[in-house]
């Protein structure tokens, strides 16, 4: 009877919804969206990249530093080994307190000037 209780407090602290994720996983489907996050967690952008190409992902609105602090630089995950082949560049912040704040990516030719990036990725973040 005891292990019963036992397991079943076990199950329900793991599927509780108090539970938070220590990170909060975004695609490009998550563009334009309003993101809900929580102080001690991560928030992880990964999106679709090819740096062959001459295009990269740059971080161009940076959010509050109060709210979100970037951790690293913009790391790029290679699909596989062929040569031109394209993958994941992914950036990480920090949720360090409360707030409204915005993030806004640009994928671009770094030396294009006058040119309209090729994609745009932002996002509000509403942490608390």
């Amino acid at each position: 009877m005891l292990l019963a209780i036992v397991l079943i407090v076990a199950v329900l602290t793991l599927y509780s919804p108090s539970s938070v994720p220590s990170e909060v996983l975004l695609t490009e489907t998550d563009n334009g969206n309003e993101i809900p996050v929580k102080k001690g967690q991560s928030l992880v952008i990964s999106l679709d990249s090819n740096p062959t190409t001459g295009y990269t992902w740059e971080l161009v609105e940076h959010p509050d530093e109060q709210i979100l602090q970037q951790v690293g630089e913009l790391e790029f995950a290679q699909e596989s080994e062929l040569i031109g082949a394209g993958g994941v560049e992914t950036i990480r912040f920090d949720v360090v307190g409360p707030g409204l704040t915005a993030i806004r990516l640009e994928y671009h030719r770094p030396w294009e000037t006058n040119v309209s990036p090729e994609k745009i990725f932002y996002i509000h973040v509403v942490a608390r």
